[in-house]
């Protein structure tokens, strides 16, 4: 099954891009050769353009005081384990007090000056060749554990801000029942009544060769399926498919 996940606000929406740019500069972190490793530097940069274009630690810090909120509502419902419940206040509070505690983000890399001239010069097309930059080009043929170490301890500076970005999103994924459905001829709508929700999450086979197109506001919900054509551009579906959907909400 392939998963799609579909943001109904902008919060939303900011936390998943962040969360593909970690996933990113993990991926490449890990890797020994140095075209990796210049993916993974462009990727730092990303994240920092984020941090500093947005609050995006207030706004994590505030989901977080929002589910540790619904969560402990929760307290008085029968049926809810008061021990499984205390372990997740706490582990809100394990992660939104390192972040809440921490200096400006990614100040370390601002206050570096051999990176400051190596974050301009990224976003010009081969700006990084050894014919601009030597310095860059002689880090890149040191050893990969050197490289490594730079690459670690230039990343650490965002930790606290990627522990408590997953665990706000795993817990919004957490909240909404997985569903099966049928989309007629690629076709599914729901009425929500006035019921708004945050993370819309669509599960595939993957052998069906689609995927979704989705929307939603307070009112009604779509999921219209396309496949590709030779090329790739999409085609609306026109027989019926079989999916699995999940409407996540905290608060």
């Amino acid at each position: 099954m392939i998963l799609y996940e579909y943001p109904c606000n902008e919060r939303v929406r900011a936390f998943l891009r962040v969360e593909y740019l970690f996933d990113r500069l993990c991926y490449f972190m890990a890797g020994d050769d140095p075209h990796l490793h210049q993916i993974a530097v462009t990727t730092l940069f990303e994240i920092l353009d984020v941090c500093e274009r947005s609050d995006l630690r207030g706004m994590i810090l505030q989901d977080i005081e929002r589910q540790r909120a619904a969560l402990s509502a929760l307290r008085e419902h029968p049926g809810v384990s008061a021990q499984l419940l205390d372990h997740m206040l706490n582990e809100l509070h394990e992660v939104s007090s390192p972040l809440a505690a921490q200096g400006r983000l990614g100040q370390n890399l601002k206050e570096n000056e051999w990176l400051g001239s190596l974050r301009g010069r990224l976003t010009v097309p081969g700006g990084c060749s050894q014919v601009d930059i030597p310095s860059y080009f002689a880090w890149q043929s040191r050893p990969a554990a050197q490289r490594h170490a730079n690459l670690k301890e230039w990343s650490d500076a965002f930790k606290p801000l990627h522990t408590a970005l997953l665990l706000v999103l795993r817990l919004l994924r957490d909240a909404g029942d997985v569903l099966e459905h049928t989309a007629h001829e690629g076709n599914y709508q729901e009425m929500l009544g006035g019921k708004s929700f945050q993370l819309l999450r669509v599960w595939v086979n993957e052998a069906a060769g689609v995927f979704p197109e989705m929307s939603a506001n307070k009112y009604v919900l779509w999921v219209r399926f396309a496949l590709q054509d030779t090329t790739n551009k999409p085609v609306p579906l026109t027989r019926d498919i079989h999916f699995k959907l999940a409407r996540c909400n905290i608060g």
